[in-house]
């Protein structure tokens, strides 16, 4: 078996990277984190308002640490899953802050029986990229805007969740770095065995078949032998 086939066997301990472009809960969280720098230079004061650095590096911390989880992932699942959970705790603190300017600012949060309900979570389900939000922001209302956030919140959490449950699944099943690479070495020596089982094999086939070859030769030589004399 030659090295390249041999390499082909081994098995891989770096997991494949998620393309987290892809992943619908991380391009909510592009338009959660651009929603609400727009929302916060709108609507509320721009200077002596801790609120707006809270909300805006809450909805950018949501964002980055799927993007740090799913390229941490490739070597270690623990550390992404930790990021994960950092993601998620981050889209819960700004989904509170929404919640709050709702309250304080005394606007209405809208909920299954308000008129506008059902369209918003269609429009948040079926909408993931920013080229959908973006022409409204110029155009939505603080109350609005707050309550699509909410709603957007709401959903990545959910999706998030998700995530998180399957790759733990992925963790319990497959576990992390160590046990790949365990599992990596193993498999290489039993190839190596196999192959080195299949290179003696031919070895003693070929002296097998010299000796048969030397042993005609000398019949033969033994044959011309006596037909000269």
């Amino acid at each position: 078996m030659g090295y390249k086939k041999l390499a082909e066997n081994i098995e891989s301990v770096l997991k494949k990277q998620t393309n987290w472009k892809n992943l619908w809960f991380y391009q909510k969280t592009v338009v959660l984190y651009q929603m609400t720098y727009f929302f916060t230079k709108k609507f509320l004061p721009t200077y002596g308002n801790r609120t707006v650095d809270q909300m805006v590096q809450a909805a950018r911390s949501g964002k980055q640490n799927i993007v740090e989880g799913s390229a941490d992932g490739v070597t270690s699942m623990e550390l992404e899953l930790k990021l994960l959970n950092v993601a998620r705790a981050s889209i819960q603190e700004l989904l509170e802050d929404y919640e709050d300017f709702i309250i304080s600012h005394k606007l209405v949060k809208w909920t299954k029986r308000h008129p506008r309900f059902n369209g918003m979570l269609m429009f948040c389900r079926n909408h993931n990229l920013l080229s959908d939000y973006e022409p409204y922001f110029d155009r939505w209302t603080s109350e609005e805007m707050c309550n699509i956030a909410i709603s957007l919140c709401r959903m990545v959490d959910k999706m998030l969740m998700t995530y998180q449950k399957r790759k733990e699944n992925e963790f319990i099943k497959e576990g992390g770095i160590k046990e790949r690479m365990t599992a990596a070495r193993i498999k290489y020596r039993n190839n190596q065995n196999q192959a080195l089982e299949a290179a003696n094999y031919e070895i003693a086939v070929l002296q097998k078949e010299n000796s048969e070859l030397r042993e005609t030769i000398s019949k033969l030589q033994l044959e011309i032998k006596n037909l000269k004399e």
